[in-house]
């Protein structure tokens, strides 16, 4: 495929993606309003079992009306037109749909397998969430240790083929080379993508998430087309696609939220992506609002332990201070995608001059 064909190819899937998503979306809208599929009350007590008197009366009545699990959006259109293009591909002599199929051993298997893997694990719990069974003081859920320990497999699985199916074994040094690492890939991989798993935080506002995943998935799509990976590219716009479709539902005032579902996916294919591209040292400025996010919430948990339950923020994650400092929701949400899309653009300049 020539770098045109696969621009061309790039573009109208992601395209084509973001038009499935709106044609299927208010069928699924209907579904989750039709089953109430929303919390049945505000979580109250926080991950160290303290209460949460300030995020409970900002979320009091979003929670508990809008519909969550519309993440099933994005990972079942990209899942839909994986095989429906690797389905046609085999049985057409045209190139123009040959070069549509995204699907490939080396560099879209994997995350693949982690989008849907993930995605499936975080819709259990959204269903446990709905039904308001499980963690019910927490509103409901799968413990979050249990979570853990599913995508610390997944991300072991992800390790094991990269390292012993692929043959990788290095980091590229940012304008200086690879690095190679050895077995110490495969902790670096668990270890990256259990980090990134833990800023699903980000997911608490109309329109946060899923403007701030796009501008990643679009940023990655761009690298890795610049490395010659068209699949990946593809893939990479295909999700930015169906994040365009979601995004109209959910920004404010959001008609759905992404839910477990969406966000666990997101997460953790967005790592398994940093490592195909080889662009792991790149996520400080990719991922900067994730990075940030997680990093409140563990800046508060580790505040209120060590400093007898004195706190950095009124209320963690980082976007939740704001918000109770008197921004308005739309105003966090972005001014979080302002902030993203600068050092996503710093750090495809950073590409682009390693290439000069």
């Amino acid at each position: 495929m020539t770098p045109n064909d696969a621009i061309i190819s790039m573009l109208l899937l992601g395209a084509l993606a973001a038009l499935v998503g709106f044609a299927w979306a208010p069928g699924l809208l209907r579904l989750l309003q039709k089953h109430k599929c929303w919390k049945k009350q505000v979580r109250t007590v926080a991950p160290d079992g303290s209460p949460t008197p300030i995020f409970s009366a900002l979320h009091k009545e979003r929670e508990v009306s809008t519909p969550r699990m519309a993440g099933v959006l994005i990972w079942v259109t990209t899942f839909t037109l994986a095989l429906i293009f690797a389905f046609i591909a085999p049985r057409t002599n045209w190139p123009f749909l040959k070069n549509l199929n995204f699907l490939s051993r080396g560099e879209t298997w994997i995350p693949l397998f982690t989008l849907v893997t993930a995605s499936i694990l975080g819709l259990l719990d959204d269903l446990l969430v709905v039904a308001h069974r499980g963690e019910a003081h927490k509103g409901g859920g799968i413990k979050f240790r249990h979570r853990v320990l599913v995508v610390f497999a997944i991300a072991l699985i992800g390790a094991w083929w990269f390292h012993y199916k692929l043959g990788w074994d290095a980091i590229h040094l940012l304008f200086d080379g690879e690095y190679t690492l050895g077995f110490w890939y495969v902790p670096l991989f668990i270890a990256v993508t259990l980090g990134f798993f833990s800023s699903s935080v980000v997911d608490g506002l109309d329109g946060l998430a899923g403007g701030i995943f796009a501008i990643d998935f679009a940023t990655f799509g761009a690298i890795a087309f610049t490395r010659h990976q068209y699949e990946l590219a593809a893939f990479c716009a295909v999700i930015a696609g169906t994040l365009m479709a979601f995004l109209w539902y959910n920004i404010p005032p959001a008609k759905f939220y992404m839910g477990e579902t969406g966000i666990m996916g997101l997460t953790t294919t967005l790592s398994v992506v940093a490592f195909l591209t080889d662009s792991v040292l790149l996520l400080p400025l990719i991922g900067f609002t994730l990075i940030i996010e997680a990093g409140s919430v563990a800046l508060q948990l580790a505040s209120k332990r060590l400093r007898h339950g004195k706190k950095i923020f009124l209320v963690a994650p980082l976007h939740h201070h704001f918000e109770a400092k008197g921004w308005t929701a739309p105003q966090v949400t972005m001014r979080f995608w302002l902030i993203t899309a600068i050092t996503n653009v710093l750090a495809f300049v950073v590409v682009l001059l390693e290439k000069r």
